[in-house]
């Protein structure tokens, strides 16, 4: 099956939607699937609105046009909804196909956290966009059930994996690190509440692995800090293994993929008790949930991590990429389909 996935994160960025397509395409070339994935890489690009490190397509429609019809997908699905997503959209719709789409990130929760735009504007042009998606692909129940609160329709879940022969248990030097070690991983940015992790006051020492808008400005404020800068992925490995609690004060995510890469590891979590942690972490064996942060801290020391790590192993990319072929709508199931997308194509296996 020849699948074409459209996405406005750059390859090059390191976060959760980034390390998903990856994984999830990987799985579907394995599986023996041709895969297409249209990024921003290879398109001109302009700076994001107040986060400079994310680039967007500048005016990408004609060149998304040309290459999905050069591939002619049996199945498309849109993964993001910046201008790669909305020129992918357009096309669909232009052209009579079904597609899918996906909802990764708490847009109307980053920008109203920004004052940039309210979160009921914000909501209600997301359901426009994913208005004609055949399915919506969502990664957690808690943020399916919220979704349908607000009026999506065709929503599905797609969970998400990890690599436990990457993300494992090692032996790390920890002689010079003042313990316990508490670790946040992710963005620096306000709408990841990385503050109120910074504000605890917890023995030991505090480790902050990204970069982002807010960067600069809490590291003069909290100088006892050590903010490490973004790693590549493959490299966060060392670090998950020198943390002996790892940290997630977002109330945002739909997941938080850091968090099943720390416990594959061995790491507990602390985090509040919302959506991402609450699909995501095992109350008392993975991790703490509790709306008091330095107590959820404190009680994470005190988990076995190789109780953590089982938890973790329930985490498959592969059955998450099942439930993702699942789910994909095929071209040919739309009764207005261009011939040029059409010629010389069989139909796709009945699987999907």
């Amino acid at each position: 099956m020849r699948i074409a996935i459209v996405t406005d994160a750059g390859q090059t960025l390191i976060n959760g939607v980034v390390n998903t397509l990856r994984a999830t395409s990987a799985c579907l070339r394995h599986n023996g699937h041709e895969v297409l994935l249209l990024s921003p890489d290879d398109f001109p690009t302009f700076a994001c609105p107040t986060y400079p490190e994310i680039r967007l397509a500048h005016k990408p429609y004609a060149r998304i046009a040309a290459s999905l019809k050069a591939f002619a997908p049996d199945c498309i699905h849109i993964s993001t909804e910046g201008p790669m997503g909305l020129a992918a959209r357009r096309f669909c719709l232009r052209q009579g196909i079904g597609f899918t789409s996906a909802y990764h990130t708490r847009f109307p929760e980053y920008l109203s956290a920004r004052s940039i735009l309210p979160k009921a504007l914000t909501y209600r042009w997301l359901r426009w966009f994913h208005g004609p998606s055949k399915a919506v692909m969502v990664p957690t129940p808690h943020v399916l059930k919220e979704l349908e609160q607000r009026g999506f329709r065709h929503l599905v879940l797609w969970g998400r994996g990890v690599d436990t022969e990457r993300f494992k248990p090692v032996d790390e030097d920890h002689a010079c690190i003042a313990r316990p070690l508490y670790l946040y991983v992710g963005r620096v940015a306000v709408e990841k509440n990385i503050e109120s992790f910074l504000q605890v006051d917890l023995p030991g020492s505090k480790w902050v692995i990204g970069d982002g808008p807010l960067r600069e400005e809490l590291q003069q404020r909290y100088p006892d800090v050590q903010f490490l800068g973004a790693k590549p992925h493959h490299e966060l490995t060392s670090y998950y293994n020198c943390a002996d609690v790892m940290v997630f004060p977002s109330h945002t995510d739909t997941f938080g993929l850091v968090m099943v890469e720390a416990m594959a590891c061995g790491v507990p979590v602390a985090a509040y008790p919302v959506a991402g942690p609450l699909d995501v972490v095992a109350q008392g064996r993975s991790g703490i949930l509790d709306e008091d942060l330095s107590s959820a801290c404190l009680r994470a020391l005190a988990l076995d991590r190789r109780e953590v790590r089982a938890h973790a192993l329930e985490y498959s990319w592969e059955l998450a990429t099942q439930q993702f072929q699942q789910h994909l709508f095929p071209i040919q199931g739309v009764k207005k389909r261009p011939a040029n997308l059409l010629a010389g194509r069989s139909r796709p296996a009945s699987g999907l």
